[in-house]
């Protein structure tokens, strides 16, 4: 294992990474097992919590899912009565997609119940971690652009 002045290979970051990961998912995905949801759901739920309505192409970036996929999925929570979709009124060849009241109720229990299964390792730890993440996340997308 490299201490810690020796930097890093990209496949010792990657196994980090990847079992951070690997952990995580089965974390959340058992207190959402709990309530029903699946993690892909989960976060198409947590990005119309915000009220705003997204249209499906920013909904499939966010939720990291392909459009048939999501267009699937987003089928499911209609039928659900947890999303509805609507006309863009801007723009009104788009739909935009919102939580239901129903919708709006579930996702609160299951982002409590995410929220009570989730570690915390402090705030500053958390607030580290994601400005790291993120720093990661916007370095390889860069190198990819070059």
């Amino acid at each position: 294992m490299p201490t810690s002045s020796t930097p890093r290979r990209p496949h010792d970051l990657m196994r980090l990474l990847t079992r951070a990961e690997r952990l995580a998912a089965r974390r959340l995905q058992s207190a959402l097992d709990e309530e029903g949801c699946s993690l892909d759901a989960w976060r198409v739920l947590a990005l119309l919590s915000d009220g705003a309505g997204h249209h499906m192409t920013a909904i499939a970036e966010a939720a990291f899912l392909p459009a048939p996929t999501l267009t699937k999925l987003v089928d499911q929570l209609v039928d659900q009565n947890l999303v509805h979709r609507r006309v863009d009124p801007l723009d009104r060849r788009r739909i935009l997609a919102h939580l239901t009241p129903r919708g709006q109720d579930h996702w609160r229990r299951v982002d409590r119940a995410v929220r009570a299964a989730w570690p915390t390792g402090g705030e500053a730890e958390e607030e580290l971690l994601g400005a790291l993440l993120d720093r990661l996340a916007q370095t390889l997308d860069d190198a990819t652009r070059v």
